[in-house]
């Protein structure tokens, strides 16, 4: 399998880098008759977009996403979708200064390491953007899952220090789709003080899986919390993942955390919707860990392509943080996972 390819029966191959001419991806395994929304599938492109919130990148993107092959007359056909958005706003003389220089946070030095050249164009294949390909991909995924009754959801539950309590409860609203808006208005002046501070923040998202049947998953290696986690630690900025109460559950007893049962199901979902690896059809619940944004102008020591030390401040236009403009991303490689798992289940149904 590729490392550009992910999935078994529900396979995404994306393309492309920041700065190049295009970014893609293509579709193989798409179940046919399904009836493709293009205008939800530009909506879910838009929450991601560059440019298409107040808070992120001043980088701005329309992300047109055009659909080449495998849809006739609004209907998948069952052969390979391709879907290609092209770039128009990018600025590569920002990083003629950092052509020889590995930036702090980044993957320039191990992408150097690794194939001894990299694109130092917002990162090439190594940027976020990327993750525009991913997207659309995963809105496929939304409108295959929306025929099973299965939707996803995800929201910010912290920000740096300032965790935000209470329920899990869509729909989530701008500028900062927070679980609930009690501490919009704290958050958005920490990100007003770490943007003058030339400087980036972090965070957590939270995502429910809400429909999924029981038996999805495989034991041992496949398990669905593991096929789940590849997914979401394949975001490049994500940096840990829990499932339920997670590392919590450590600080309790098993009395507490066993999910018991009665004639209508199960009682609690402290597990998040998995035990042993296999869905319990009860919601999936799971948070990421999101690092902050590394492209920041503050100053910071590194090194150069010669092993010299260097000072550098990145210029630029770069989100103070990527919360926002990530949670899409969670959504969407949820949804490619969760397709994935059912159409590999349907191998089992007699």
């Amino acid at each position: 399998m590729s490392a550009n390819t992910f999935g078994n029966q529900f396979r995404v191959t994306t393309f492309g880098e920041s700065h190049g001419m295009a970014l893609g991806c293509i579709i193989d395994g798409c179940p046919s008759g399904i009836r493709i929304d293009e205008e939800f599938i530009q909506a879910e492109m838009d929450r991601r977009r560059p440019g298409g919130t107040k808070i992120g990148t001043a980088r701005n993107e329309k992300d047109r996403i055009s659909i080449l092959s495998g849809v006739y007359e609004g209907l998948t056909t069952g052969t390979p979708i391709a879907m290609i958005l092209f770039n128009e706003n990018q600025k590569s003389n920002d990083y003629d200064s950092l052509k020889d220089i590995f930036r702090p946070g980044h993957a320039d030095y191990t992408y150097f390491k690794k194939y001894g050249i990299r694109d130092p164009r917002g990162g090439g294949r190594s940027s976020g953007r990327e993750t525009s390909a991913r997207v659309a991909a995963g809105a496929i995924a939304k409108l295959v899952l929306k025929s099973y009754g299965i939707k996803i959801d995800a929201a910010i539950r912290s920000v740096k220090d300032i965790m935000i309590d209470g329920p899990f409860i869509p729909p989530f609203s701008p500028p900062l789709f927070t679980v609930n808006k009690s501490k919009d208005e704290e958050i958005l002046q920490l990100i007003e003080k770490t943007k003058a501070e030339l400087d980036s923040i972090g965070g957590t998202i939270e995502c429910h899986i809400s429909g999924v049947p029981a038996g999805l998953g495989d034991p041992v290696f496949d398990k669905a919390e593991a096929l789940l986690a590849h997914a979401e630690m394949s975001i490049g900025a994500v940096k840990g993942i829990e499932f339920g109460l997670g590392f919590s559950s450590t600080l309790i007893s098993a009395s507490s955390m066993n999910d018991q049962m009665d004639e209508n199901g199960f009682i609690t979902n402290n597990a998040g919707g998995i035990l042993g690896g296999i869905t319990t059809g009860e919601e999936i619940i799971f948070r990421l860990a999101v690092k902050p944004t590394p492209s920041i102008a503050k100053e910071q020591k590194t090194v150069d392509t010669e092993g010299r030390e260097r000072i550098i401040s990145i210029s630029g236009r770069h989100d103070v943080t990527v919360l926002v403009r990530i949670i899409p991303v969670v959504e969407a490689m949820a949804a490619i996972t969760t397709l994935d798992m059912i159409l590999e289940n349907l191998k089992y149904e007699r």
